[in-house]
This record gives structure tokens, sequence and C-alpha cells, in this order.
């Protein structure tokens, strides 16, 4: 009996664990992949309260940063 409860508790305990992390997209990946970036930024800014400050968004957001100066030095002939 005694088997059974600590085999109960320790499967309760598993349920209500925090889930394994997401796997974070590096800045360069983001900058490589245009369609990935607007889609993680995308739901960063759809939810800034939950996501904002997750590694990804993060990424995402810097990515789009360097991507824009990218833009803007390509336009002005640099």
């Amino acid at each position: 009996m005694k088997r059974v409860a600590v085999l109960v508790m320790t499967a309760l305990l598993a349920a209500c664990s925090e889930p394994p992390p997401a796997t974070v997209i590096t800045v360069s990946e983001f900058l490589a992949n245009e369609s990935l970036r607007a889609d993680h930024i995308g739901k960063c800014r759809e939810n800034p309260g939950e996501l904002g400050q997750t590694p990804n968004c993060r990424n995402a957001e810097e990515a789009e940063g360097k991507a824009r100066l990218e833009r803007m030095n390509r336009a002005l002939g640099g």
C-alpha cells in the first residue's frame, strides 16, 4: 500500500512540474530565417506580458534590429 501511495505522489509531483524549456533560437538563426523571425516577433508582440522577456523574443527582436540596420545601410548605398 505504501508503494502505491509513493507512486501516486510521484506521478502527481511529476505532473505539476514545469515543462522543459523550449529550444532557444540564436540571433544568427533569426537573421538567416526572416519568416521564423517574423513569426516569433508577432507572437511576442501579441503577448508581451508573458513572452516579452523570453530568450527567443529577445533574440528575435535583436535580430530584427540588426536586419533593419543592414537594410538601411544597403538603401543608403553602404
